[in-house]
């Protein structure tokens, strides 16, 4: 047993009875017969139970009561009195007590009153634990928490989730669907759901607008809120913030590269957005750019994200191809439909059934070509050479030139109805002039994959050649900066590109200034602060972005007294 109660009674005989009565059941017992002395004992010792008489010479047994819950302890307070009829003992309970015994005291109701306040006591602090154990752990989690009843009534939350649903303490006790509206009632909805089901629910990267309309995306987790017996009483919600995590993809794989791609300038990015509102369009798509923009990537990128993933993706390159060849190759042929024609053979509409069929250079066909090739848009279906049987296919096609179509039209080498068959929907690529500041993405693009394929160590290219590759007019456009940066890595023997690497019409290009030494201090001192920015004051990669070695990297920032905190201001 060992519990330590303590007996507070002015009256010698009533403490005796006490005393005696619970020493003999074992447990521990200390007296006092007056308000004051009973505080100095409380001060001194923990007790597990407190007795304490109402009226006292020197106060109120009431009064000794609102000391213990002011200073917070969890001892269970029993009031003894006289008369419990009185007013006084009603207040008792009022104020916490937890329970009154009367006089005179007996042994069986004694010892029966202070075994059910110590089970309480064990019960009462073990409640406390686990509240304070889910508080610490309510404070120390970063996701935010709310647990709500089976109507849906948000019982309580952590600081996470005020941070992100705004809710405030006035919130607890309301309806969850009152305060949160910020996802368009995606999360009410999820949780009336888990609160239907009684299973655990998840669902990822949701977005939502918080009060100050600031976009976050979260990801939700759903857990049945259960009682001790194991009944549901309710759900517990943990969501976290994914914000970061997802603009952080968004700018690695949207932003900058869709599928082989590569590029986050403006008009990149409506183009990847036009390429995912047509991935699963089955309508013919007409790429239009100049040599080297890349529309073949396109293409690639149009098949690969639509549901024809899975099946082929067949290339023809009409321009390649002689004439006497194309139609047999897009066709198929019978056995002895020409000379030469020893077998069957089917063509490469026949190879793309069920997927995507791209033609490069489509201005390039034959009329003959072009009627047949009209047939099979309108109706899916075309015949072999030498055979007069339809063959029907299921086949996207997507197109592609760098001519002006509408020119061919006009000139009679395109029929004006295959024009507008191909021209449902039409991708324009930019020329790489429009937009420049995709370089220095595919710059890197292009080092990474040249290093691999040369087994090569070239970290960078100098600032003289980054800013004459801003500067060129790049006439074949991306292909042309990849054959230019191919030439640099054949011919570099150091782990940067400089000039002297280059194509030698690159370097006698009419656009191109060469640099030297920065023409002033003010402008040598822009240049080493806009490197060092740029590498995020790593001073090996600022370094090898200026074409200088470290040492003298170090020399400028000593000398115009560069700082890190002055420089990104």
């Amino acid at each position: 047993m060992n519990a330590r109660i303590l007996v507070i009674d002015d009256e010698s005989s009533i403490r005796f009875t006490f005393e005696r009565f619970l020493r003999a059941a074992g447990y521990i017992v200390t007296t006092a017969e007056s308000c004051g002395e009973a505080l100095a004992r409380i001060n001194e010792t923990h007790f597990d139970v407190v007795f304490a008489d109402i009226i006292l010479e020197d106060g109120t047994g009431i009064e000794i009561l609102r000391k213990i819950k002011a200073k917070g302890l969890t001892c269970p307070v029993i009031m003894v009195t006289g008369d419990p009829g009185v007013e006084t003992a009603a207040e008792a309970m009022r104020l916490g007590a937890f329970d009154y015994i009367p006089k005179p005291i007996n042994q069986e109701s004694l010892l029966h009153v202070a075994r059910t306040a110590l089970k309480y006591k064990v019960v009462h602090e073990e409640k406390e634990r686990y509240r304070t154990n889910l508080e610490a752990t309510f404070r120390s989690v970063k996701d935010a928490i709310v647990t709500v009843d089976k109507n849906s009534v948000v019982l309580d939350f952590n600081e996470a989730a005020i941070d992100i649903f705004g809710f405030s303490p006035e919130d607890q006790g309301k309806p969850f669907g009152s305060r949160a509206k910020m996802c368009d009632g995606k999360c009410e909805e999820i949780l009336i759901g888990a609160l239907a089901s009684g299973l655990p629910v998840e669902v990822d990267r949701i977005e939502c607008l918080s009060e100050n309309r600031k976009r976050r995306v979260v990801s939700i987790r759903t857990y049945p809120l259960l009682s001790f017996q194991g009944q549901p009483t309710g759900v517990v919600m943990v969501l976290r913030d994914d914000t970061h995590v997802a603009d952080l993809e968004i700018e690695l794989k949207e932003h900058r590269q869709f599928h082989r791609i590569v590029g986050k300038s403006g008009p990149m990015q409506k183009m990847y957005t036009l390429i995912k509102s047509l991935a699963n369009v089955q309508t013919t798509v007409l790429v239009t750019g100049e040599s080297g923009t890349g529309k073949e990537l396109v293409a690639e990128a149009l098949h690969l994200a639509g549901d024809r993933s899975h099946k082929p993706l067949v290339k023809v390159n009409c321009s390649a191809l002689p004439e006497s060849l194309l139609e047999s190759e897009l066709f198929g042929h019978v056995k002895g439909a020409f000379t030469g024609a020893i077998r069957d053979n089917i063509g490469r509409f026949h190879r793309a059934d069920g997927g995507t069929i791209f033609f490069d250079e489509i201005g390039d066909v034959s009329p003959k070509v072009q009627l047949k090739l009209l047939r099979v848009l309108e109706e899916r279906e075309f015949e072999r050479v030498g055979s007069s049987a339809p063959t029907k296919v299921d086949v996207r096609l997507i197109a592609a030139t760098n001519r002006n179509l509408l020119e061919k039209v006009s000139q009679g080498e395109l029929r004006e109805d295959l024009y507008y068959r191909l021209k449902v929907i039409e991708i324009k690529l930019p020329p790489l002039r429009d937009r420049r500041e995709d370089i220095p993405l595919l710059v890197e693009h292009f080092r990474k994959g040249f290093n691999v394929k040369f087994k090569k160590n070239i970290e960078a290219i100098s600032a003289d050649v980054l800013k004459a590759f801003l500067q060129y007019s790049w006439r074949g456009n991306v292909r042309e900066l990849e054959h230019t940066m191919e030439h640099a890595f054949v011919l570099c023997n150091r782990n940067i590109i400089t000039f002297d690497n280059l194509p030698s019409d690159f370097g006698n290009a009419p656009e191109i200034v060469r640099h030297g030494a920065p023409a002033t201090p003010e402008a040598d001192l822009r240049e080493v602060v806009d490197a060092l920015n740029k590498t995020d004051w790593n001073k090996a990669k600022a370094a090898r972005l200026l074409g200088i070695d470290r040492v003298t990297l170090y020399r400028k920032i000593k000398r115009y007294h560069i700082t890190e905190a002055a420089s990104r201001n």
